[in-house]
């Protein structure tokens, strides 16, 4: 098999969350832990950072992976969903893994993923740490795929934790409550293992220092502290980003890495030249300004409504699409309807056919056409649109990616 064949037979012979939603969740570690006995247990072979949380895990396990490059260590990077190329996923120092592993590592363990029935997910995580350990890096930042105590990347045991915050997604699979999701999330706490917080949020601050004082687990609130850092991700919301990230870093110090106040300041930076991150407050074009980001559920909107509103601009134009599961209801109340809507469906099976949202919006007083896809909506968008109007892209991580 050439590349695209075997990318081709990981989408559509295996259960993968990004496409199907919940019929792909396994809420179990077991295929996890033979695929790592069968593979030699490459996790055991390098160190590691763990980084879990409903919205910003990705950007912080980014800031990490580029301030640890500046400080000159080899760093692997495992993050989850892609944009537009699988290898995104798996990069060290900032490059993708070599085509030639993927097919290798799928053509080796072929036999044994259809035996076991792997989900994508877990076979992917599987290749991340047989790469990281191969090309023996100093350390790997790890983002959790989905909760944190039976995800698959689960299997590590960190120098440090981290969870970022918590807020109510894939509610179907983590619970109905801050608390329920808190608990599922505070399942990377390791023993004697330091954990990072990055918001102290009242429903869950408990929940987080009961499981940490189980492991003997040391734990930070990175919002505790003041921070002057600036980042070359420009939106509003990575100032808690940043606080998590330097807390964990200066965490770190204390477990013989060496990090300088520099390699801080210069990795924050530089997160983008470094590490290659996409479609966060990500500007497309200038006149008339074209932002897009990955935000897409309640509290990451939160803050992109609040900085969209502090944009100058005469007329505001919303490329908007979601995937079939959303909860719509949480976050039609913080979308601005004074804004023209051009309603699609991001190109994957989950996507939410663009007259169904045009309907559910239309009944809640907003107003917009559908389009048959993102690159229609937002080519008509531009239309609409005069030099001095902004034009946002977003609601869903794979309308995103069909526009960077």
């Amino acid at each position: 098999m050439n590349y695209q064949d075997t990318l081709d037979w990981m989408f559509k012979q295996l259960p993968m969350y990004q496409n199907q939603g919940k019929t792909a969740f396994k809420k179990d570690l077991s295929n996890t832990i033979h695929l790592a006995t069968h593979i030699k247990n490459p996790e055991l072979k390098f160190k590691s950072i763990h980084v879990a949380g409903t919205n910003g895990k990705g950007s912080t396990s980014h800031m990490i992976a580029s301030i640890l490059q500046e400080a000159g260590y080899k760093v692997g990077l495992y993050t989850s969903p892609h944009l537009k190329d699988f290898r995104e996923r798996i990069k060290i120092n900032g490059k993708e893994i070599s085509k030639q592993f993927v097919i290798g590592f799928i053509k080796r363990n072929k036999l044994f993923f259809e035996q076991q029935q792997l989900s994508f997910f877990e076979m992917t995580v599987g290749m991340a740490f047989d790469y990281f350990a191969k090309q023996k890096v100093d350390i790997a930042v790890i983002e959790v795929g989905l909760g944190g105590r039976l995800d698959s990347t689960n299997i590590i045991t960190p120098e440090i934790s981290v969870i970022t915050n918590i807020g109510m997604d894939h509610t179907q699979f983590l619970g109905t409550t801050y608390e329920a999701i808190a608990t599922e999330k505070a399942g990377i706490i390791k023993p004697n293992t330091p954990v990072i917080i990055g918001e102290t949020q009242k429903e869950t601050k408990d929940v987080f220092i009961g499981v940490a004082k189980v492991n003997t687990a040391k734990i930070y609130f990175a919002d505790d502290i003041t921070s002057d850092y600036k980042s070359d991700l420009k939106g509003n919301y990575q100032k808690h980003n940043i606080k998590t990230a330097t807390r964990a870093l200066h965490v770190l110090n204390e477990a013989s890495f060496n990090i300088s106040e520099e390699n801080i300041r210069i990795g924050l930076q530089n997160v983008i030249k470094n590490t290659g991150l996409k479609g966060r407050w990500q500007e497309l074009q200038l006149a008339p300004k074209v932002i897009c980001d990955t935000a897409h559920n309640k509290e990451g909107l939160t803050y992109i409504v609040k900085q969209i509103g502090q944009e100058h601009y005469k007329t505001l134009h919303m490329v908007f699409g979601v995937v079939s599961d959303k909860d719509l209801d949480s976050i039609l109340p913080l979308l601005p309807k004074e804004a023209i809507y051009y309603f699609c469906k991001p190109n994957v099976s989950r996507g939410l056919d663009a007259e169904t949202l045009k309907l559910k919006f239309i009944s809640n007083g907003f107003k917009g056409q559908a389009y048959q896809s993102v690159i229609a909506a937002l080519d008509e968008a531009k239309k609409c649109a005069n030099s001095e109007d902004l034009i946002y892209v977003g609601g869903s991580t794979f309308v995103v990616a069909e526009v960077v």
